[in-house]
């Protein structure tokens, strides 16, 4: 029972950590505009994402241009494109192989090799986690820098934009998903589940054909060894024993009239 609770709550950690990645990865909020020195004209907005530049406008406006080359793009943004793309894979993959994997599904039902496809399924969570890991911390490590640099313009300077942080806290959701779907296939290795009871249903290996009857022993008169109800228990079977005597002669009487009326009639039914 603890094991099914750790898988869900694993499988539901690394789904809002495939959401939240695939956030993170489409959206433009990668990199905002810093207003510090003489830039602080907040009318004008420039974000930068994996796939386009957008600038927002005080009045309203919502403009977005996306990247028109893919080989003219620098090393780190096509790296970290590539990452999030595999790590959105991997999750996708992991929720599939996890749901057959967990306690709580009926697939594969009795196979001994459910705890190990819930353990690969953990595992692929880790992996996607990782992955969007590297280019997060990657390029928040370069805007740190970058903003710390005292020889750069300040119109060229930006800040940590909404999506690293959704970035970061979602693959940190992703591996702590993955490390508790892979506790079920550790807990598998060291044997503490011989036979894995399908939850939530009862465990159905018990012996069968097994009939827990109890054996029928009639009823015994036991000997009264007072003489007076003894006596009387005689004189009521006497009285019984009589009365069937005198009943008897009167159910014949009766049997042999009606013989007698049926004889009067033919097959017709007359006379």
């Amino acid at each position: 029972m603890a094991i099914a609770a750790l898988e869900l709550m694993g499988f539901f950690f690394g789904l809002f950590g495939m959401l939240g990645n695939l956030v993170a990865t489409l959206l433009p909020y990668w990199a905002t505009s810093a207003h510090i020195g003489p830039n602080i004209v907040t009318a004008v907005v420039n974000m930068k994402g994996l796939w386009m530049e957008c600038v927002y406008q005080s009045t309203g406006a919502f403009q977005c241009e996306t990247y028109n080359t893919l080989l003219g793009l620098t090393t780190d943004l096509q790296a970290a494109r590539a990452m999030m793309v595999i790590s959105s894979i991997f999750s996708i993959m992991a929720i599939a192989v996890s749901t057959i994997g967990m306690q709580c599904t009926v697939c594969m039902d009795g196979s001994s090799f459910k705890s190990r496809v819930a353990g690969v399924g953990g595992s692929l969570f880790l992996l996607a986690g990782l992955l969007s890991l590297i280019p997060v911390s990657w390029k928040t490590h370069e805007l740190v820098q970058t903003f710390h640099m005292q020889n750069l313009p300040a119109s060229l300077k930006f800040e940590i934009g909404d999506c690293l942080y959704l970035g970061l806290a979602s693959s940190l959701l992703s591996m702590l998903g993955g490390g508790l779907l892979s506790a079920s296939y550790c807990d598998d290795l060291e044997g503490s589940r011989g036979t894995r009871r399908h939850y939530p249903y009862p465990d159905r290996n018990g012996p069968r054909g097994t009939s827990h009857l109890m054996p029928y022993h009639p009823a015994t008169l036991h000997s009264n060894t007072n003489p007076k109800l003894a006596n009387k228990n005689q004189t009521l079977n006497s009285h019984a024993s009589t009365d069937t005597h005198s009943i008897t002669p009167a159910l014949d009487s009766r049997k042999s009239a009606r013989q007698n009326t049926a004889a009067g009639y033919d097959v017709t039914g007359y006379v």
